[in-house]
């Protein structure tokens, strides 16, 4: 077994995992993105794809071939290797790595007692999937950390690198069981070649987040409304609470991936059919310098006119101002409802000197 280099870090308590790591991460691995497992060492008990899900864990007393069901990654005991691993590719094309969580929720007596997590940056999976548990071009990004059981464990980095990395591998020491493993970070995207290119500058893979929202209820996280896909329930998407008085509203800001020219922009409501809003307007701004735009400044200007919505629905909505560069959209649903997701296509900007003030 090689050494591992150390790595600053800072552990972050449990009540403020979130609040640490989100809305300004994402989680880089989540099949909700497209993260993959490409390689396990073992998975006797619980397959290691477990570990990429979005949702919580959950406990069951089913039994299945191998002993009791597991919502987690689980490998035989007696492991005569020093670590059990799994080799995961991101869900985007490449990401800046912030922060890692490791859960062992309902692992009791069988979690993983220390992981450690390693990266490299390649555009074939093959060569990496090879390297197994050896060096290989692993960079270390989290050294040997202890778990205990039935937890969440978080750590962020004290000197995040702005290194791009493509591939993670998970080592467990010796063998054991995790239940979700999270890598929190920022994508970096790969733009089209031709300047004129249309693609989406609200996607997650290609940078964008949520920087703030009125109200986000039964769990359903205003970043859902950024994924690929159009999901499969309800859960995955923005959902806000019934309002019960005159005139509400409720909204979303979305920092788009990169500056640009707004050409159309689509609202989603799959999978909302009773619970849809009745109508949506899209409005935009240009943030200079640092900080994040808020809901009532004095810049912003509406790019698309009052839309009608209906359930489980594509609407298209073309942008009233087509020329303009704009860092940041933001969403207003009228009075309040569901939304599954948000597509903004445009173009990069060439507005450079605005750009530049942005930066």
């Amino acid at each position: 077994m090689y050494k591992l280099d150390k790595i600053n870090v800072i552990p972050i308590p449990v009540d403020e995992i979130d609040s640490t790591f989100r809305p300004q991460c994402l989680d880089l691995i989540s099949a909700s993105l497209g993260g993959k497992v490409l390689a396990v060492s073992d998975e006797w008990f619980a397959p290691a794809t477990n570990l990429l899900l979005p949702s919580k864990p959950i406990y069951s007393e089913k039994q299945v071939f191998t002993g009791q069901w597991m919502d987690g990654w689980e490998t035989r005991r007696h492991n005569r290797k020093p670590f059990d691993y799994t080799i995961i590719r991101l869900g985007v094309s490449s990401g800046t790595i912030e922060g890692i969580e490791i859960d062992t929720t309902f692992f009791k007596g069988n979690e993983a007692p220390a992981i450690s997590v390693e990266g490299c940056f390649s555009s074939e999976d093959n060569q990496v999937v090879s390297w197994e548990e050896t060096r290989g071009n692993w960079e270390v990004i989290l050294g040997v950390q202890p778990c205990g059981p039935s937890q969440r464990h978080a750590w962020k980095l004290a000197n995040p690198t702005g290194k791009r990395y493509t591939h993670v591998r998970l080592n467990m020491y010796p063998d054991g069981g995790i239940a979700r493993f999270r890598i929190y970070g920022k994508a970096v995207p790969i733009l089209p070649s031709n300047p004129d290119a249309i693609f989406d500058l609200a996607a997650a893979q290609n940078g964008a987040i949520p920087t703030s929202w009125s109200d986000q209820e039964w769990g359903s996280l205003a970043s859902n409304l950024l994924l690929p896909g159009r999901g499969s329930d309800m859960a995955d998407g923005w959902e806000t609470s019934r309002s019960r008085s005159k005139d509400h509203f409720d909204w979303v800001i979305i920092k788009l991936g990169i500056p640009g020219k707004v050409k159309s922009l689509l609202l989603d409501t799959a999978h909302f059919r009773g619970n849809f809003p009745e109508t949506a307007r899209f409005a935009g701004i240009f943030q200079a310098g640092e900080g994040e735009p808020n809901v009532s400044d004095k810049g912003w200007q509406d790019i698309t006119a009052l839309h009608e919505c209906g359930p489980d629905k594509e609407h298209v909505l073309e942008c009233l101002s087509a020329e303009m560069t704009f860092t940041h959209v933001k969403l207003t649903i009228f009075p309040d409802g569901g939304v599954k997701r948000v597509r903004v296509f445009g173009i990069r900007s060439d507005d450079q000197a605005r750009i530049k003030s942005r930066l």
